[in-house]
C-alpha cells in the first residue's frame, strides 16, 4: 500500500542537524496519520507521499519547516522571587506568554535575582536532518480519522 492521505503509517526515525549530530531517535516504531493532521512537519509527509512499507529516506528542513526561527519575544527575564526553590537550568514550566496563551518555557539562564525563561523550542532556528525508514502503511480506521491520529501498538490509546 501505498502513502496516502488517511494511511496510518509506522516508522523509525533519526533527527540530526545538518552536521550528523544525531539529537534523537526513535527506539520504538512511531505511527502516525498522515495526510495533513499535524502529526509531522508538512515536508517531512510531502517526502513520504506515494512511498511503500521498506522505504529509506533522508531530507533536510531550513529551520522554517521545522520548529520555526527563534522569536526573541518569547524569551522573558522574571525576577528569581517569583520561582519556588530550586529552579535549575534546564527545567520546564508553562507560563503565559505575552500573546496570553499558555505556552511551555525553559530555564535558559540563571544569572544573581533574575530567570531568563525561554520559550522557543530547544530546536527552534535550526536546520535538521531527518532519516527515515517505513515499516508499514495500513489504511487508517475511522476512529483514527475522526480523532485525528493513529492508535494501536505504536499509536495513541484513548482511556
Amino acid at each position: 500500500m501505498k502513502i496516502e492521505k488517511n494511511s496510518a503509517v509506522t516508522l523509525h526515525y533519526k533527527l540530526s542537524d545538518v552536521a550528523g549530530k544525531v539529537l534523537e531517535r526513535s527506539e520504538e516504531p512511531m505511527t502516525y496519520l498522515h495526510g495533513g493532521y499535524g502529526n509531522l512537519f508538512v515536508k517531512v509527509e510531502q517526502a513520504l507521499e506515494g512511498k511503500t512499507a521498506g522505504c529509506q529516506t533522508t531530507l533536510e528542513l531550513a529551520a522554517q519547516d521545522a520548529f520555526g526561527e527563534r522569536d526573541e519575544s518569547l524569551v522573558q527575564v522574571i525576577p528569581k522571587s517569583e520561582f519556588p526553590p530550586g529552579v535549575k537550568v534546564g527545567g520546564q514550566l508553562q507560563a503565559q506568554g505575552r500573546d496570553g496563551r499558555a505556552r511551555m518555557f525553559s530555564v535558559a539562564k540563571i544569572k544573581g535575582q533574575s530567570v531568563m525563561l525561554d520559550g522557543n523550542h530547544p530546536l527552534a532556528g535550526k536546520a535538521l536532518r531527518f532519516s527515515l525508514t517505513v515499516t508499514e502503511v495500513r489504511p487508517a480506521t475511522d476512529d483514527e480519522i475522526a480523532h485525528g491520529h493513529a492508535h494501536g501498538a505504536h499509536g495513541h490509546h484513548h482511556s
